[in-house]
């Protein structure tokens, strides 16, 4: 089933889930930070899926849902695997050497590749000027974080070479994200719980194998994980993931992508926020600059998308005035 159009979903709902993509999803770097300085980095993957995973088939199973359906397996594998293990992975792994608020901002740039790889909207973005524009704006703000970085790594420090590595595994990891999110909403079917569920074992499933192709699990210590590590995998897998991942799904499916990719406006704030006050992490001006150009090409790209879609609608609308 082709899920192109959008579902109605009660106000108070769609606020709910909105406020927990843009508040919870904007602490969750903070809290990967703490957690994989502690354990390697595809562990933590395993454990937050895995275990959000199996939980919601618990609940799945309580509330006798349909859960096995090959093409719903299939779609939600992949867009799990592209989103989670991909998208969400980079994150994770980036984190390692990067200061969680630069990660949360270059991965603002996610609506711009939603843009870049909605296929059945290229006619539609490409033929407008300012959308254009702010994809070129978008993408200046990305070099210019970028800069910053290969310049330290021009001292051939280790750490900045990584630092630079970092910043490319993110790149890929939030084309990844935008493509899994787009896969998701025009090729998933069934009940979006089930979906989920499938997502998150899909990715944490990946994230265990890899972890032992990887031998993380050699020299690995559970007792040398501390109570604060511990703590953030427990937020991670309660809000990320079962709250925040569940809501952005749903949301997927109830409102345009556009919408929905608001998120990159408030996720970084949040996340500087964290990271500056309990963290000790600290923003450049240049990648203060980088994350202000982001934002705004990516309000300028909804905009000009909003105003579409609101003609769109209303030339829907007019043949039933019309007829009344």
């Amino acid at each position: 089933m082709n899920t192109t159009h959008q579902k109605q979903a009660p106000v108070f709902m769609v606020v709910v889930a909105f406020a927990t993509v843009y508040l919870v999803w904007g602490s969750t770097y903070f809290f990967i930070q703490r957690a994989v300085h502690e354990m390697p980095p595809f562990i933590l993957g395993a454990l937050r899926f895995m275990t959000a995973g199996m939980i919601l088939l618990g609940w799945c199973l309580y509330k006798k849902e349909k859960i096995w359906n090959t093409q719903q397996f299939k779609a939600a594998a992949i867009s799990g695997i592209l989103m989670l293990f991909i998208g969400n992975g980079a994150v994770i792994w980036a984190e390692q050497n990067l200061a969680s608020s630069l990660v949360a901002v270059l991965t603002s740039a996610a609506p711009l590749w939603f843009v870049l790889l909605d296929a059945p909207k290229w006619q539609e973005n490409f033929k407008s000027r300012a959308t254009v524009i702010g994809l070129a704006v978008g993408f200046s703000g990305v070099i210019l974080l970028f800069s910053e970085k290969v310049n330290s790594a021009l001292s051939a420090t280790s750490n900045s070479i990584l630092q630079v590595a970092g910043l490319a595994v993110l790149v890929v990891g939030t084309m990844s994200w935008a493509g899994g999110s787009l896969y998701s909403k025009y090729k998933s079917s069934g009940a979006g719980v089930v979906n989920v569920m499938w997502q998150l074992i899909a990715a944490g499933t990946t994230f265990l194998l890899i972890s032992f192709a990887s031998n993380e699990w050699k020299g690995f210590h559970w007792q040398s994980v501390s109570g604060t590590a511990w703590a953030s995998v427990i937020y991670l897998i309660i809000m990320g993931s079962l709250a925040g991942y569940s809501a952005y799904v749903w949301l997927l499916q109830v409102r345009t992508a556009t919408q929905v990719s608001t998120y990159a406006y408030v996720n970084p704030v949040v996340a500087v926020l964290l990271g500056v006050l309990f963290a000790g992490e600290h923003m450049t001006w240049l990648q203060i600059a980088g994350l202000t150009i982001i934002l705004l090409s990516v309000l300028l790209i909804n905009i000009v998308k909003q105003r579409k879609e609101k003609e769109q609608n209303a030339k829907k609308r007019s043949p039933e005035v019309k007829a009344a």
